[in-house]
């Protein structure tokens, strides 16, 4: 009986040890998400505040001035658009592919697991 109480406890130690380590990884996948595109950084707002900044004074300069600059200008807010619609795509690219390569490392993790579930139950 003592036996089976004290394999009880190892096997609840070494629980409270998987959990923790999970609640570490937990921590370190989003740092690393954050890293990729997962969280607004500072260059990130940068970078939206100029887009944001020639469009509104490309779109104010086509209303104001002649009909010359007016094309000019709308092309250059066009372009804008494209240019970040094409950067946004790829930021969330990187990000499936992260999400991917994490789901099938769980999914390996988990088949590994369950290999030793069945051997273990056969035992």
């Amino acid at each position: 009986m003592k036996d089976m109480h004290d394999h009880l406890e190892d096997e609840l130690d070494d629980l409270k040890k998987e959990l923790e380590h999970f609640q570490q990884e937990k921590e370190r996948v989003r740092a690393i998400i954050g890293k990729i595109g997962g969280i607004p950084t500072f260059n990130t707002k940068l970078i939206n505040g100029v887009f944001i900044a020639i469009i509104a004074i490309s779109v104010v300069v086509s209303v104001v001035t002649p009909e010359k600059w007016q094309l000019l200008m709308i092309e250059l807010a066009t372009i804008t658009l494209s240019v970040k619609i094409i950067y946004l795509i790829h930021c969330q690219t990187r990000v499936n592919h992260f999400k991917l390569w994490m789901l099938s490392s769980i999914e390996w993790r988990l088949n590994e697991v369950m290999k030793q579930v069945r051997h273990l139950k056969k035992d």
